[in-house]
């Protein structure tokens, strides 16, 4: 039997959902495995705060002599209208989806070596715009593009960057967005409508064994792409929709998803 050779990884929010299935795998495998959450995790800290942040890898750097895979999985969903959301939750989706990535980057390259990969986690709504969504869609967006970069700036190394794009995964995401049906006679019912429709899918989604299995597969490659879009269907719309307007694409994704009756 081939036997495995053990990695150092890293797992933001490795607390629960998809970042905790992530976790079991790895520690399943043999692997040595060291998680940041807000709570119930070996770090337990906002991954926005980066002083809290360096802490953590300065103890890291004691526990492990490099890391070889840093997984970006910590973020939270946010949906509203852009008009009505306050200031505060604006700030708060931005620095835990994007500074929250940047962070741990910034904080984990030091720690890498040739080989080292780093997966940041996107959504598909990075790529498919959505009514009463665009913090959630923008932030994921601003990971997805960040990631690309990221990997431009790496070309010269060995170290590699990608991002997935999951589709619907059964956690408690849905549970735990954090959902403003804060209206006015622009919108009326329509913003909770949306969310409704979108939340009514949750028995479609992906289970998270066969997220894990996806996930792991990609990170396992020995030569990563820039990006994989996770679901046949998402896969591809994605790539219909590079034939067509954009207004018409928008178009279509206000009739899917904006619902006002």
């Amino acid at each position: 039997m081939k036997k495995v050779k053990k990695l150092n990884i890293i797992i933001t929010g490795s607390s629960s959902g998809i970042g905790q299935s992530l976790r079991k795998y790895y520690e399943n495998q043999g692997h040595s495995v060291l998680g940041i959450s807000l709570d119930g995790d070996d770090y337990n800290l906002d991954v926005s705060d980066k002083n809290a942040l360096a802490k953590a890898f300065e103890d890291i750097a004691q526990k492990m002599d490099k890391i070889d895979i840093l997984i970006n999985c910590a973020g939270f969903g946010l949906s509203g209208a852009i008009e009505l959301i306050d200031s505060a939750q604006i700030e708060k989706e931005y620095a835990v989806n994007v500074h929250g990535t940047i962070y741990s980057i910034q904080l984990a390259l030091p720690l890498m070596r040739e080989n080292g990969k780093i997966i940041n986690i996107s959504s598909a709504c990075a790529l498919f715009p959505l009514p009463f969504r665009a913090y959630y869609c923008s932030s994921k967006a601003a990971v997805s593009m960040l990631s690309d970069c990221l990997r431009m700036e790496l070309s010269k190394t060995k170290i590699q960057s990608t991002a997935i794009c999951p589709c619907d995964i059964k956690t408690n995401f849905t549970k735990n967005r954090k959902k403003d049906f804060k209206t006015n006679e622009r919108y009326k019912e329509a913003i909770r409508l949306s969310a409704e429709r979108i939340d009514s899918r949750e028995d479609k989604r992906m289970s998270v064994e066969k997220a894990t299995k996806i996930m792991t597969k990609i990170i396992a490659k020995k030569k990563l792409k820039p990006q994989y879009v996770m679901g046949a269907r998402n896969k591809l719309l994605y790539q219909i929709q590079k034939f067509f307007p954009k207004s018409l694409v928008l178009k279509v994704m206000t009739k899917l998803f904006y619902i006002d009756k």
